[in-house]
Formats: C-alpha cells, structure tokens, sequence
C-alpha cells in the first residue's frame, strides 16, 4: 500500500491492529504526513508527544480515566506523565522500535475526543 492511499483513510474510524513479526517502524514520509493530520503532536525521537491542559485536577483525571478506556479497547497503551492540570502522552510502538499506525491511530481518537469535551 502507498503512502497516499494509507493517508487518505480517516484513521479515527480504524482500529489497531496486532503488529506482525518482523514488521518495520513507518518511514519518515509516512510519518510526516500522519502527523500534520493530528494538532499538536510532536515528533520527538522515535515517538509521538502531546501535552494535554485541563481546569483543575479533575478534569485532568477524567481525561486520564477516558485515555485509558481507548487505550485498551485498541490494545495499544501510551506513556503518561500526569500532573495537576496536565497530562503529556507519549506513542510508540516498542515491539517495531519507532512509530506505527496504531500510534496515530490512538492519537487520533484521543484528541477527537478531547475536542468533543474541551
């Protein structure tokens, strides 16, 4: 599959999918393009970061409990730094050692929900 046909699919209707065994992390151009469809998300090494503002602690708890039910219903969990109005997200994909769709694929679904409660 091309680099255009895999950017052209709204990755906030797909669903993560179990990596395969010897499957490569995405190329720059792949995830060059990923990102400049999310807000906000950063490239920082072999991840994807975003810091997350809320109100007060609780607003910051509700997003963390949400994040964790997308989480595991995808099956693909990020780091989280937690603090009383900020939460930073990391994505990575460990077992192909960088970035993979499912990274984006939960990125996308955090921040679709984020602007639905913000």
């Amino acid at each position: 599959m091309n680099g255009s046909a895999v950017l052209e699919q709204n990755l906030g209707f797909k669903k993560c999918a179990p990596h395969q065994k010897g499957e490569r992390p995405l190329s720059p151009a792949l995830i060059k393009g990923y990102l400049s469809q999310l807000s906000d998300w950063k490239l920082s090494g072999k991840e994807i970061v975003k810091t997350f503002e809320f109100k007060n602690f609780y607003e910051t708890i509700n997003f963390v409990n949400a994040l964790a039910f997308i989480a595991n219903r995808e099956d693909h969990h990020p780091d989280l730094e937690v603090g009383y109005k900020t939460c930073k997200v990391r994505y990575s994909s460990h077992d192909v050692g960088g970035l993979s769709e499912n990274d984006f694929i939960c990125a996308t679904k955090i921040d679709d929900f984020f602007d639905g409660v913000s």
